[in-house]
Protein backbone atom coordinates (compact mmCIF):
# COMPACT_ATOMS: atom_id res chain seq x y z
CA UNK A 1 0.00 0.00 0.00
CA UNK A 2 3.01 2.25 0.74
CA UNK A 3 4.16 1.23 -2.72
CA UNK A 4 0.86 2.19 -4.21
CA UNK A 5 0.85 5.93 -1.92
CA UNK A 6 3.97 6.85 -3.48
CA UNK A 7 3.28 5.75 -7.14
CA UNK A 8 -0.08 8.61 -6.55
CA UNK A 9 2.12 11.12 -4.90
CA UNK A 10 4.82 10.71 -8.00
CA UNK A 11 2.00 11.00 -10.55
CA UNK A 12 0.95 13.73 -8.82
CA UNK A 13 3.41 15.71 -8.98
CA UNK A 14 4.50 14.84 -12.50
CA UNK A 15 0.88 15.94 -13.13
CA UNK A 16 1.35 19.56 -11.61
CA UNK A 17 4.70 20.01 -13.44
CA UNK A 18 3.35 19.42 -16.36
CA UNK A 19 0.52 22.07 -15.87
CA UNK A 20 3.08 24.24 -14.68
CA UNK A 21 4.99 23.79 -17.34
CA UNK A 22 1.79 24.53 -19.44
CA UNK A 23 1.16 27.49 -17.89
CA UNK A 24 4.51 29.02 -18.73
CA UNK A 25 4.11 28.19 -21.95
CA UNK A 26 0.99 29.41 -21.96
CA UNK A 27 2.85 32.92 -20.94
CA UNK A 28 5.83 32.82 -23.50
CA UNK A 29 2.62 33.41 -26.41
CA UNK A 30 1.44 36.17 -24.17
CA UNK A 31 4.65 39.02 -25.34
CA UNK A 32 3.61 37.84 -29.39
CA UNK A 33 -0.31 39.11 -28.72
CA UNK A 34 0.83 42.03 -27.11
CA UNK A 35 3.24 42.66 -30.13
CA UNK A 36 0.35 42.09 -31.90
CA UNK A 37 -1.94 44.64 -30.35
CA UNK A 38 0.37 47.40 -31.98
CA UNK A 39 -0.30 46.90 -35.15
CA UNK A 40 -2.57 49.39 -36.59
CA UNK A 41 -6.21 48.08 -36.67
CA UNK A 42 -7.98 47.04 -39.89
CA UNK A 43 -11.23 49.16 -38.30
CA UNK A 44 -10.61 53.37 -38.28
CA UNK A 45 -10.07 53.90 -34.79
CA UNK A 46 -11.83 57.50 -33.61
CA UNK A 47 -9.18 58.63 -31.38
CA UNK A 48 -5.56 58.22 -32.12
CA UNK A 49 -4.23 54.70 -30.72
CA UNK A 50 -1.64 54.92 -27.86
CA UNK A 51 1.16 52.52 -30.36
CA UNK A 52 4.44 54.01 -32.36
CA UNK A 53 3.06 55.99 -35.57
CA UNK A 54 4.25 57.41 -39.08
CA UNK A 55 4.47 60.85 -39.22
CA UNK A 56 1.66 60.05 -41.72
CA UNK A 57 -0.89 58.42 -39.31
CA UNK A 58 0.15 60.63 -36.44
CA UNK A 59 -1.22 63.85 -39.18
CA UNK A 60 -4.31 61.77 -39.19
CA UNK A 61 -5.37 62.23 -36.19
CA UNK A 62 -5.02 66.13 -36.25
CA UNK A 63 -7.56 66.71 -38.88
CA UNK A 64 -11.27 66.85 -37.37
CA UNK A 65 -11.49 63.80 -38.42
CA UNK A 66 -9.26 60.19 -39.56
CA UNK A 67 -11.44 59.20 -42.57
CA UNK A 68 -12.10 62.37 -44.94
CA UNK A 69 -15.19 61.55 -45.70
CA UNK A 70 -16.39 62.32 -42.26
CA UNK A 71 -15.12 65.80 -42.58
CA UNK A 72 -17.31 68.50 -42.27
CA UNK A 73 -14.80 71.22 -43.14
CA UNK A 74 -14.06 68.97 -46.95
CA UNK A 75 -15.83 68.92 -50.10
CA UNK A 76 -15.76 68.81 -53.70
CA UNK A 77 -17.10 71.32 -55.88
CA UNK A 78 -19.45 71.82 -58.71
CA UNK A 79 -20.46 74.27 -60.86
CA UNK A 80 -23.11 76.18 -62.73
CA UNK A 81 -23.13 79.16 -65.43
CA UNK A 82 -25.32 81.57 -64.30
CA UNK A 83 -28.52 83.46 -66.40
CA UNK A 84 -29.07 86.93 -66.64
CA UNK A 85 -25.53 88.19 -67.39
CA UNK A 86 -24.86 89.65 -70.71
CA UNK A 87 -21.12 89.42 -72.18
CA UNK A 88 -21.67 91.22 -75.40
CA UNK A 89 -20.94 87.70 -77.43
CA UNK A 90 -17.81 87.14 -75.54
CA UNK A 91 -16.12 89.87 -77.60
CA UNK A 92 -13.83 90.60 -74.20
CA UNK A 93 -15.32 94.36 -73.85
CA UNK A 94 -17.42 93.46 -70.88
CA UNK A 95 -16.33 91.54 -67.57
CA UNK A 96 -17.64 90.71 -64.26
CA UNK A 97 -15.39 89.38 -61.57
CA UNK A 98 -14.53 89.48 -57.75
CA UNK A 99 -18.18 89.01 -56.16
CA UNK A 100 -19.06 90.01 -52.82
CA UNK A 101 -21.00 87.38 -50.78
CA UNK A 102 -24.92 87.17 -51.42
CA UNK A 103 -26.83 87.99 -48.46
CA UNK A 104 -30.69 87.59 -48.41
CA UNK A 105 -32.80 90.61 -47.71
CA UNK A 106 -36.74 90.46 -48.39
CA UNK A 107 -36.76 87.44 -50.39
CA UNK A 108 -34.11 87.93 -52.56
CA UNK A 109 -30.35 87.33 -52.74
CA UNK A 110 -28.30 90.51 -53.30
CA UNK A 111 -24.55 89.92 -54.84
CA UNK A 112 -22.20 93.41 -55.67
CA UNK A 113 -19.23 92.81 -58.15
CA UNK A 114 -16.60 94.74 -60.12
CA UNK A 115 -17.59 94.95 -64.05
CA UNK A 116 -15.68 96.60 -66.53
CA UNK A 117 -17.40 98.10 -69.89
CA UNK A 118 -14.90 99.43 -72.56
CA UNK A 119 -14.64 100.22 -75.73
CA UNK A 120 -11.60 97.21 -76.43
CA UNK A 121 -10.27 94.17 -74.14
CA UNK A 122 -7.43 95.08 -71.64
CA UNK A 123 -3.94 95.78 -73.29
CA UNK A 124 -2.42 94.28 -70.18
CA UNK A 125 -0.28 95.56 -67.17
CA UNK A 126 2.92 95.50 -69.03
CA UNK A 127 1.35 98.27 -71.13
CA UNK A 128 0.18 100.13 -68.67
CA UNK A 129 1.54 103.69 -69.33
CA UNK A 130 -0.09 103.05 -72.89
CA UNK A 131 -3.93 103.21 -71.28
CA UNK A 132 -5.84 106.04 -71.22
CA UNK A 133 -9.45 106.94 -70.29
CA UNK A 134 -11.03 104.64 -72.49
CA UNK A 135 -8.21 101.70 -72.78
CA UNK A 136 -7.94 99.67 -69.79
CA UNK A 137 -4.60 98.13 -68.28
CA UNK A 138 -6.12 94.90 -66.68
CA UNK A 139 -9.46 93.42 -66.31
CA UNK A 140 -10.17 95.09 -63.25
CA UNK A 141 -9.26 98.78 -64.67
CA UNK A 142 -11.73 101.39 -65.35
CA UNK A 143 -14.07 99.09 -63.45
CA UNK A 144 -17.35 100.53 -61.34
CA UNK A 145 -19.12 98.40 -58.48
CA UNK A 146 -22.58 97.11 -59.53
CA UNK A 147 -24.81 95.08 -58.39
CA UNK A 148 -27.81 92.25 -58.91
CA UNK A 149 -30.70 90.61 -57.53
CA UNK A 150 -31.62 87.09 -57.68
CA UNK A 151 -34.69 84.55 -56.17
CA UNK A 152 -32.73 81.50 -56.83
CA UNK A 153 -28.70 82.11 -56.51
CA UNK A 154 -28.78 80.91 -60.43
CA UNK A 155 -31.64 83.22 -62.51
CA UNK A 156 -29.58 86.94 -61.65
CA UNK A 157 -31.31 90.71 -62.44
CA UNK A 158 -28.96 93.32 -62.93
CA UNK A 159 -30.27 96.25 -61.26
CA UNK A 160 -27.65 98.74 -61.96
CA UNK A 161 -24.17 100.35 -60.98
CA UNK A 162 -23.65 100.67 -57.29
CA UNK A 163 -20.85 102.51 -56.16
CA UNK A 164 -19.33 104.34 -59.56
CA UNK A 165 -15.39 105.47 -59.88
CA UNK A 166 -15.56 109.53 -58.54
CA UNK A 167 -13.73 111.85 -60.05
CA UNK A 168 -10.42 112.61 -60.33
CA UNK A 169 -8.46 113.34 -58.00
CA UNK A 170 -10.60 111.63 -55.83
CA UNK A 171 -9.55 108.41 -54.22
CA UNK A 172 -10.87 105.42 -57.01
CA UNK A 173 -11.24 107.73 -59.86
CA UNK A 174 -9.66 105.17 -61.97
CA UNK A 175 -11.23 102.06 -60.48
CA UNK A 176 -13.17 100.49 -57.73
CA UNK A 177 -13.27 97.30 -57.53
CA UNK A 178 -12.82 93.57 -55.15
CA UNK A 179 -15.95 94.49 -53.14
CA UNK A 180 -17.52 92.63 -50.16
CA UNK A 181 -20.89 93.52 -48.21
CA UNK A 182 -20.96 94.04 -44.12
CA UNK A 183 -24.31 94.46 -42.52
CA UNK A 184 -24.00 95.73 -39.20
CA UNK A 185 -26.69 97.46 -36.82
CA UNK A 186 -28.91 97.93 -39.27
CA UNK A 187 -27.00 99.25 -42.19
CA UNK A 188 -25.13 97.92 -45.25
CA UNK A 189 -21.42 98.71 -45.74
CA UNK A 190 -19.40 97.76 -49.01
CA UNK A 191 -15.30 97.59 -48.93
CA UNK A 192 -13.41 97.87 -51.96
CA UNK A 193 -10.57 98.53 -53.25
CA UNK A 194 -10.17 102.25 -54.54
CA UNK A 195 -7.20 102.66 -57.96
CA UNK A 196 -5.69 105.87 -58.86
CA UNK A 197 -3.66 105.28 -61.30
CA UNK A 198 -3.81 102.27 -64.41
CA UNK A 199 -3.32 98.53 -62.61
CA UNK A 200 0.41 97.79 -63.22
CA UNK A 201 1.68 100.98 -63.81
CA UNK A 202 3.83 100.43 -60.39
CA UNK A 203 2.11 97.59 -59.31
CA UNK A 204 -1.73 97.43 -57.54
CA UNK A 205 -0.96 99.84 -54.71
CA UNK A 206 -4.58 100.24 -54.10
CA UNK A 207 -6.11 101.35 -50.62
CA UNK A 208 -9.61 100.37 -49.14
CA UNK A 209 -12.49 102.72 -49.58
CA UNK A 210 -15.92 102.24 -47.74
CA UNK A 211 -19.65 103.32 -48.89
CA UNK A 212 -22.56 102.84 -46.43
CA UNK A 213 -26.15 102.69 -47.44
CA UNK A 214 -30.06 102.36 -45.17
CA UNK A 215 -30.83 99.94 -47.67
CA UNK A 216 -28.93 96.94 -50.14
CA UNK A 217 -30.52 99.18 -52.55
CA UNK A 218 -28.42 102.11 -51.98
CA UNK A 219 -28.22 105.13 -52.46
CA UNK A 220 -24.45 104.79 -51.33
CA UNK A 221 -22.97 107.50 -49.28
CA UNK A 222 -18.93 107.72 -49.25
CA UNK A 223 -17.82 106.56 -45.75
CA UNK A 224 -13.94 106.90 -46.00
CA UNK A 225 -10.52 106.20 -48.01
CA UNK A 226 -7.49 103.93 -46.51
CA UNK A 227 -9.68 103.00 -43.82
CA UNK A 228 -7.23 99.99 -44.01
CA UNK A 229 -4.07 101.75 -43.83
CA UNK A 230 -0.75 100.15 -45.53
CA UNK A 231 2.31 99.16 -43.47
CA UNK A 232 5.29 101.05 -42.39
CA UNK A 233 7.98 100.94 -45.30
CA UNK A 234 9.95 97.75 -45.69
CA UNK A 235 6.63 95.92 -43.82
CA UNK A 236 4.86 93.12 -45.85
CA UNK A 237 1.90 95.29 -46.74
CA UNK A 238 3.15 98.38 -47.03
CA UNK A 239 2.31 98.46 -50.94
CA UNK A 240 -1.19 96.78 -50.55
CA UNK A 241 -4.59 96.36 -48.44
CA UNK A 242 -6.72 94.34 -50.91
CA UNK A 243 -9.62 91.95 -50.88
CA UNK A 244 -11.24 93.18 -47.88
CA UNK A 245 -13.80 90.81 -46.47
CA UNK A 246 -15.24 91.68 -43.13
CA UNK A 247 -17.05 89.52 -40.31
CA UNK A 248 -18.61 90.05 -37.10
CA UNK A 249 -16.46 87.92 -34.78
CA UNK A 250 -16.47 88.28 -30.79
CA UNK A 251 -18.66 91.30 -31.31
CA UNK A 252 -16.04 93.10 -33.20
CA UNK A 253 -16.16 94.10 -37.23
CA UNK A 254 -13.03 91.67 -38.25
CA UNK A 255 -11.31 92.42 -41.84
CA UNK A 256 -9.50 90.14 -43.41
CA UNK A 257 -7.59 91.08 -46.40
CA UNK A 258 -4.17 90.21 -48.77
CA UNK A 259 -1.21 91.63 -49.79
CA UNK A 260 1.24 90.49 -52.19
CA UNK A 261 4.82 91.18 -51.26
CA UNK A 262 8.44 90.08 -51.87
CA UNK A 263 8.07 92.19 -55.48
CA UNK A 264 7.06 95.53 -57.09
CA UNK A 265 8.26 97.61 -58.39
CA UNK A 266 12.12 95.78 -59.35
CA UNK A 267 10.53 92.20 -59.03
CA UNK A 268 7.40 91.13 -60.76
CA UNK A 269 7.66 87.13 -60.56
CA UNK A 270 9.29 86.53 -57.09
CA UNK A 271 6.17 87.39 -55.15
CA UNK A 272 4.25 85.98 -52.39
CA UNK A 273 0.82 86.58 -50.59
CA UNK A 274 0.11 86.99 -46.96
CA UNK A 275 -3.49 87.70 -45.35
CA UNK A 276 -4.00 90.24 -42.28
CA UNK A 277 -6.21 90.72 -39.82
CA UNK A 278 -7.47 94.23 -38.90
CA UNK A 279 -10.07 94.62 -36.25
CA UNK A 280 -12.72 97.69 -35.24
CA UNK A 281 -15.72 98.31 -33.12
CA UNK A 282 -16.75 100.69 -35.85
CA UNK A 283 -16.95 99.85 -39.76
CA UNK A 284 -15.46 102.54 -40.35
CA UNK A 285 -12.40 102.24 -38.24
CA UNK A 286 -10.23 103.09 -36.60
CA UNK A 287 -8.54 99.27 -37.53
CA UNK A 288 -6.28 97.62 -35.40
CA UNK A 289 -3.95 95.14 -37.70
CA UNK A 290 -2.92 92.05 -35.30
CA UNK A 291 -0.07 91.19 -34.25
CA UNK A 292 0.42 88.10 -35.79
CA UNK A 293 -0.19 89.21 -39.30
CA UNK A 294 -0.02 88.17 -41.86
CA UNK A 295 -1.96 84.99 -39.95
CA UNK A 296 -2.34 83.15 -43.29
CA UNK A 297 0.93 82.61 -45.67
CA UNK A 298 -1.56 80.65 -48.21
CA UNK A 299 -4.05 81.60 -50.80
CA UNK A 300 -4.81 84.17 -52.73
CA UNK A 301 -8.19 86.43 -52.16
CA UNK A 302 -9.67 86.68 -49.36
CA UNK A 303 -12.47 83.81 -48.30
CA UNK A 304 -13.46 83.61 -44.84
CA UNK A 305 -16.20 82.29 -42.45
CA UNK A 306 -17.33 81.72 -39.18
CA UNK A 307 -17.31 77.90 -38.40
CA UNK A 308 -18.43 76.66 -34.79
CA UNK A 309 -16.50 78.64 -32.67
CA UNK A 310 -14.20 79.97 -35.12
CA UNK A 311 -13.13 81.09 -38.24
CA UNK A 312 -12.43 78.69 -40.98
CA UNK A 313 -11.07 80.36 -44.50
CA UNK A 314 -10.26 78.43 -48.07
CA UNK A 315 -6.89 79.13 -49.31
CA UNK A 316 -6.53 78.80 -53.25
CA UNK A 317 -3.38 79.27 -55.44
CA UNK A 318 -0.37 80.63 -53.62
CA UNK A 319 1.53 79.39 -50.56
CA UNK A 320 2.65 75.91 -49.68
CA UNK A 321 -0.75 74.97 -48.21
CA UNK A 322 -2.71 76.10 -51.63
CA UNK A 323 -5.61 74.31 -52.12
CA UNK A 324 -6.65 73.60 -48.48
CA UNK A 325 -9.41 74.55 -46.03
CA UNK A 326 -8.14 75.87 -42.41
CA UNK A 327 -9.16 76.40 -39.46
CA UNK A 328 -8.56 78.68 -36.33
CA UNK A 329 -10.24 78.90 -33.14
CA UNK A 330 -9.05 82.06 -32.35
CA UNK A 331 -9.02 83.48 -36.29
CA UNK A 332 -5.55 84.13 -36.40
CA UNK A 333 -3.83 80.59 -35.73
CA UNK A 334 -5.00 78.45 -38.90
CA UNK A 335 -4.20 74.67 -39.23
CA UNK A 336 -5.01 72.90 -42.05
CA UNK A 337 -8.66 70.59 -41.73
CA UNK A 338 -8.60 69.18 -45.61
CA UNK A 339 -7.31 69.54 -48.71
CA UNK A 340 -9.16 70.39 -51.31
CA UNK A 341 -9.18 70.30 -55.72
CA UNK A 342 -11.05 72.30 -58.39
CA UNK A 343 -11.66 74.85 -55.91
CA UNK A 344 -13.70 78.00 -57.03
CA UNK A 345 -11.63 81.36 -57.71
CA UNK A 346 -12.64 84.26 -55.70
CA UNK A 347 -15.01 82.21 -53.70
CA UNK A 348 -18.08 83.95 -52.37
CA UNK A 349 -19.87 81.81 -49.85
CA UNK A 350 -23.63 82.79 -48.70
CA UNK A 351 -22.65 82.29 -45.27
CA UNK A 352 -26.03 83.29 -43.63
CA UNK A 353 -24.62 83.82 -40.07
CA UNK A 354 -21.46 86.15 -41.13
CA UNK A 355 -22.70 89.04 -39.63
CA UNK A 356 -24.52 87.71 -36.62
CA UNK A 357 -21.69 87.26 -34.36
CA UNK A 358 -22.57 83.71 -33.64
CA UNK A 359 -20.74 81.64 -31.55
CA UNK A 360 -21.40 78.31 -33.61
CA UNK A 361 -21.18 79.60 -37.36
CA UNK A 362 -22.79 76.57 -39.73
CA UNK A 363 -20.93 76.95 -42.96
CA UNK A 364 -22.39 77.17 -46.23
CA UNK A 365 -23.21 75.21 -49.36
CA UNK A 366 -23.32 77.62 -51.96
CA UNK A 367 -21.67 80.45 -53.44
CA UNK A 368 -20.46 83.00 -56.48
CA UNK A 369 -17.20 83.11 -57.98
CA UNK A 370 -15.49 83.58 -61.05
CA UNK A 371 -13.41 82.08 -64.05
CA UNK A 372 -11.21 84.92 -65.64
CA UNK A 373 -10.52 83.34 -68.94
CA UNK A 374 -13.70 82.97 -70.07
CA UNK A 375 -12.73 84.53 -73.28
CA UNK A 376 -10.24 83.40 -76.21
CA UNK A 377 -7.22 85.66 -77.62
CA UNK A 378 -7.47 88.92 -76.75
CA UNK A 379 -10.68 88.40 -76.00
CA UNK A 380 -10.26 87.44 -72.56
CA UNK A 381 -12.76 88.40 -69.83
CA UNK A 382 -13.98 87.10 -66.42
CA UNK A 383 -17.20 85.68 -65.70
CA UNK A 384 -19.00 84.89 -62.16
CA UNK A 385 -20.59 81.47 -61.83
CA UNK A 386 -22.22 79.66 -59.13
CA UNK A 387 -20.48 76.91 -56.99
CA UNK A 388 -22.10 74.22 -54.85
CA UNK A 389 -20.49 72.06 -52.31
CA UNK A 390 -20.86 70.69 -48.92
CA UNK A 391 -19.12 72.79 -45.61
CA UNK A 392 -22.37 72.94 -43.92
CA UNK A 393 -22.84 71.56 -40.25
CA UNK A 394 -26.81 71.45 -41.20
CA UNK A 395 -26.30 69.40 -44.74
CA UNK A 396 -25.25 66.40 -45.53
CA UNK A 397 -24.99 65.16 -49.09
CA UNK A 398 -21.89 62.42 -49.45
CA UNK A 399 -21.94 62.64 -53.12
CA UNK A 400 -19.60 66.08 -52.16
CA UNK A 401 -17.19 64.00 -49.54
CA UNK A 402 -16.60 61.30 -52.84
CA UNK A 403 -13.28 61.60 -53.24
CA UNK A 404 -13.25 59.28 -56.67
CA UNK A 405 -13.75 62.25 -58.76
CA UNK A 406 -12.78 61.52 -62.36
CA UNK A 407 -12.81 64.44 -64.86
CA UNK A 408 -11.85 63.62 -68.57
CA UNK A 409 -9.32 63.46 -69.98
CA UNK A 410 -9.98 67.14 -71.84
CA UNK A 411 -9.64 68.73 -69.00
CA UNK A 412 -5.91 67.41 -68.35
CA UNK A 413 -4.84 67.53 -71.88
CA UNK A 414 -5.99 71.40 -71.64
CA UNK A 415 -3.30 71.95 -69.54
CA UNK A 416 -0.87 70.80 -72.33
CA UNK A 417 2.89 72.00 -72.12
CA UNK A 418 2.14 74.19 -75.03
CA UNK A 419 0.90 76.66 -72.84
CA UNK A 420 2.98 76.39 -70.01
CA UNK A 421 4.34 80.40 -70.07
CA UNK A 422 0.68 81.44 -70.94
CA UNK A 423 -1.22 83.67 -68.50
CA UNK A 424 -4.82 82.39 -67.95
CA UNK A 425 -5.73 86.08 -68.52
CA UNK A 426 -3.70 86.93 -71.41
CA UNK A 427 -1.10 89.46 -69.12
CA UNK A 428 0.91 91.11 -71.90
CA UNK A 429 0.33 88.71 -74.20
CA UNK A 430 -2.31 91.36 -76.37
CA UNK A 431 -0.99 93.05 -79.60
CA UNK A 432 -1.59 96.52 -80.27
CA UNK A 433 -4.70 97.59 -82.10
Amino acid sequence: MLLNKIKKITLLFLGLSVMSCSQKESKVETPAKVETSKVFPFKMPTEKPNIPLSASSERMFDYPTPRVQDNELFSQFKYTRLKGFDYNNGDGTISRRDPSRPIFVDGKYYVWYTKRNTIVPPIGWNRAAEATDEIPSTDWDLCDIWYATSEDGINWEEEGVAVSRPEKPKSGWRSVATPDILVWKGKYYLYYQAFDEPSGLRGDLCPVSISYADSPNGPWTHGGDKVIPFGKEGEWDHKATHDPQPLVHDGKIYVYYKAAYNKWPDNRTNYAVGHGLAIAEDPLGPYKKHALNPVMQSGHETTYWPYKGGIATLAIKDGNERETIQYAEDGANFKIASSVSLTPTAAAPFVADAFTDTKDGRGFTWGLSHFVNAGKGDKRHSIIARFDCDLSLDYNEPAFKNTGVWHKPEVYFAQGVGGINKHPEGRGANKKH
